[in-house]
């Protein structure tokens, strides 16, 4: 068993994050100084970013024997080794050959990136984010396919394909010419 935290905010997530935290705190404050009207919306923020915290944002991803179990501080779930045909480490900027346009149904911003990831090419992806690059995309063979972003990425997609016979590897896009297979030569 190797346990794997949730990576380190990127600079962008990190800078995006601290502006969301400070709304809050601005609400408070006017509620204090006469502004009553801010009350509610204050409530209403802090139970979205605790409910993003507890229920949205992973804080391990633990690779076992036979699964990988994704742990939140108020739920798990594991997905079977067996079902993962594929492990590679991508960036951000590569995604959007592979997948085409996206759009996130969850929290962005707060944190990271966390739930589904709707994708022209791929239909929806779990996203489980919090920085833009080195990111672990998990192909499934039944179910939806993951992007997660653990500390330690290529240790991470060595563990998970060690005991299976996918090796992490780069991404190529799909529709990459370079990718596909050429004839030998005299064929």
């Amino acid at each position: 068993m190797k346990i794997f935290r949730m990576a380190p905010m990127c600079t962008m997530i990190r800078i995006i994050t601290l502006v969301l935290l400070a709304l809050p705190v601005l609400f408070v404050l006017s509620a204090v100084f006469g502004r009553a009207l801010f009350i509610a919306p204050t409530i209403l923020l802090v139970a979205v970013y605790s409910w993003v915290w507890l229920r949205f944002r992973p804080t391990q991803f633990v690779v076992h024997q036979d699964a990988l179990e994704v742990i939140w501080p108020l739920k798990r779930q594991q997905i079977s080794r067996a079902s993962i045909s594929d492990i590679r480490i991508v960036n951000g900027r590569d995604l959007k050959p592979q997948v085409g346009r996206g759009m996130r149904v969850g929290a962005g911003g707060l944190w990271g990136g966390f739930g589904w990831l709707w994708t022209q090419r791929r239909g929806i992806v779990q996203m489980y984010i919090s920085r833009v690059n080195d990111l672990v995309w998990i192909e499934r063979t039944a179910g939806r396919p993951w992007l997660i972003s653990p500390e330690r990425p290529q240790e991470f997609a060595q563990a998970l394909s060690s005991s299976q016979s996918v090796a992490a590897q780069p991404a190529v896009p799909a529709d990459d010419p370079a990718s596909r297979a050429r004839p030998e030569p005299g064929r």
